[in-house]
């Protein structure tokens, strides 16, 4: 039976800054070896530069992908299995979003959320699959609070995000036969450059100013801040431990109480 321990691969993806930029540290603080991905390489090189490395041989590194590309996610995962040999932990962390009203809302822009958001996922999981097989072991993917709340102007990103819900759930069920357990995780408010554009965003579709929109989901937020980064991989940590080994198929709300109000 998969147990995580230091030493184990660990692959995230749109990690170069964020949500997937703090998952990766706390992954390199608990002793995993952390291939960083990102569309960008320069910010996945800029996370592996501020990577722990306290066991004395972990092996951090950046790898530039587009997880909508088919041939890229395969090239990745080949290099993991020539490489490594397996693959121990999978964090399916790269997303986007737009916003607009749904009346104004372009194909464009709900093509662009399902191919990174639910499309992305879905290749990189499916190409790992046979490098996690040969020891079991744990993938998590990022949902959102957009997943089991209603998002207004925000119709196409929140149907991509249930739709990452119900592949968990479904996925879950499919690899528990190899000991690999699915999970995915809900943030709320996060504090990311995400976010900054959303706010702006936000504000300019419903007559506000940004200020007003960040205060607004403060107020929305019970326990009274928004959530960080680090909130995200304090979770994410816990689901990759063995105290989670017989965890699998969840969204783990990590919303500050802002999805039940």
């Amino acid at each position: 039976m998969y147990t995580p321990n230091a030493g184990e691969l660990a692959l995230i993806t749109g990690a170069g800054t964020g949500i997937g930029r703090a998952i990766a540290i706390r992954f390199s603080e608990l002793g995993a070896s952390v291939i960083v991905t990102d569309l960008n390489l320069e910010s996945a090189r800029e996370t592996v530069s501020l990577l722990a490395n306290p066991t004395g041989n972990q092996t951090h590194e950046a790898i530039a992908l587009d997880v909508t590309k088919k041939a890229e996610v395969h090239k990745v995962m080949s290099y993991v299995g020539e490489t490594y040999g397996s693959l121990n932990i999978l964090m399916n962390n790269a997303g986007v979003s737009t916003m607009q009203k749904l009346e104004n809302l372009t194909e464009e822009e709900w093509d662009f959320n399902f191919n990174v958001n639910m499309k992305g996922m879905f290749l990189v999981t499916q190409a790992a699959i046979p490098l996690m097989k040969k020891k079991g072991g744990r993938i998590v993917n990022t949902a959102s609070m957009a997943a089991v709340k209603a998002a207004p102007l925000l119709v196409h990103y929140s149907a991509s995000k249930f739709a990452v819900v119900g592949f968990t759930k479904a996925a879950a069920i499919e690899l528990a036969p190899y000991q690999i357990t699915v999970n995915c995780v809900c943030p709320g408010f996060v504090k990311t450059s995400m976010q900054d554009r959303e706010v702006v965003w936000e504000a300019e579709l419903r007559n506000m100013t940004p200020q007003e929109v960040s205060q607004g989901y403060i107020d929305l937020t019970p326990l009274g801040r928004l959530c960080y980064p680090e909130d995200v991989a304090d979770v994410v940590g816990y689901l990759i431990s063995p105290q989670a080994k017989f965890v699998t198929g969840e969204a783990m709300n990590i919303a500050g109480g802002a999805n039940i109000v």
